[in-house]
């Protein structure tokens, strides 16, 4: 009997085959990461508590470091910079609040007035005008209308915040306390020797979020400082309300800047003029020159290092998931795992599981430097 000594032809071509391979697990990724999304955004109640606890151990997992070198007991040290996280989110918040609480109504009828001066210079029809005036005086009488009967669901809704932010606060507690154990956690969930892996992935992870924790604050708190006294110089009014906004919206990179640059712009032109506006624009444009070419560069360039347009990319995510909260929260998260994928990159580059890091703090298994 004879056989077929002709060599085995495949049915598709090596790149056709690749190619196809690549898509599977292009696929596979997407619809594993979609089904996380739809679980995150289902369990919200618990996975949002469980994001800032992580968000507020990076930002002051520095401070816990310092105190364990002064050998304070661990849960004594987690205890004290818990209350410093409650006072400097509760400091920020009360003069965030205050300030616009005082200059808000200023702030918002200077840009009812820019927009009103900015139609009459554009011709702008005066009937559209009157319609849109209506339909904002009919929306009000609406809502203030349904304002009592939702009295309650807004209650609920803020005794669900503080709920959140209580929760959020033991948690950080227990993950600055217990990050000595962290390391051994990992290693007993992964799966056969991909330990150190394991472990050097959340390293390189939570190593990324701490930094731009404390780098986003920094040049948050720079970029409102300049801005705040150029509105004062200039004398635009509002101008402790309007650095409070560039604060905030410092956390929402490039998105945030613009919106408050826009609404201190807006501001001057009303209450100030053509010339002062252009003068503001100015103010606005220097602080965010000296950010991207000077300080991003200095503070960020370390840990995180993502392209605008992904910037951009995941905060639109961020807000069709979850609003606001997903726009602050996205930008970290795409870093961590921008991270992650970093550190993967490496270990295959290398060929062999990278090893735990021995130079950084022993207390802290979560950290690298």
């Amino acid at each position: 009997m004879q056989t077929d000594a002709r060599p085995h032809r495949p049915l598709l071509p090596e790149p056709a085959r690749r190619t196809a391979a690549w898509c599977g697990l292009i696929l596979l990724v997407i619809a594993v990461a979609g089904v996380g999304v739809w679980l995150c955004v289902t369990l919200k109640a618990a996975v949002t508590p469980v994001l800032l606890a992580l968000l507020g151990t990076a930002l002051l997992g520095p401070l816990h470091r310092w105190l364990i070198k002064m050998r304070l007991n661990r849960s004594v040290a987690a205890g004290l910079t818990c209350l410093a996280l409650v006072g400097v989110v509760g400091g920020a918040g009360y003069i965030v609040v205050t300030a616009l609480i005082h200059t808000g109504d200023q702030i918002a009828s200077s840009v009812s007035n820019a927009g009103q001066d900015l139609s009459d210079h554009f011709g702008v029809d005066k009937d559209s005008l009157d319609v849109m005036t209506s339909s904002a005086k009919d929306l009000a009488a609406k809502f203030s209308g349904s304002a009592a009967s939702g009295l309650l669901s807004g209650i609920s809704l803020v005794g669900q915040v503080i709920a959140a932010g209580v929760l959020a606060l033991l948690l950080t507690f227990f993950f600055l306390r217990d990050s000595d154990k962290a390391a051994g956690t990992l290693q007993s969930l992964a799966p056969g020797s991909t330990g150190p892996q394991l472990e050097a992935m959340a390293r390189r992870a939570f190593s990324v979020v701490e930094g731009f924790m404390r780098g986003t604050t920094v040049i948050a708190l720079i970029d409102a400082i300049c801005i705040t006294v150029g509105l004062l110089i200039l004398g635009v009014p509002g101008a402790v309300g309007l650095g409070a906004l560039v604060f905030v919206g410092a956390y929402i990179p490039y998105l945030g800047a613009f919106l408050s640059g826009a609404v201190a712009v807006l501001v001057a032109f009303a209450d100030r003029g053509f010339v002062i506006a252009v003068w503001v624009l100015g103010v606005v444009l220097a602080v965010q020159v000296l950010e991207g070419h000077v300080l991003q560069p200095v503070i960020q360039s370390r840990t995180v290092q993502m392209h605008p347009a992904v910037v951009l990319l995941a905060i639109t995510a961020g807000a069709s998931v979850a609003g606001i909260l997903g726009m602050l929260l996205a930008v970290p998260l795409t870093a961590a795992v921008f991270g992650v994928i970093s550190e993967l990159r490496a270990h295959y580059a290398a060929g062999a599981p990278p090893a735990a890091e021995e130079d950084g703090p022993s207390g802290d298994a979560l950290v690298a430097e």
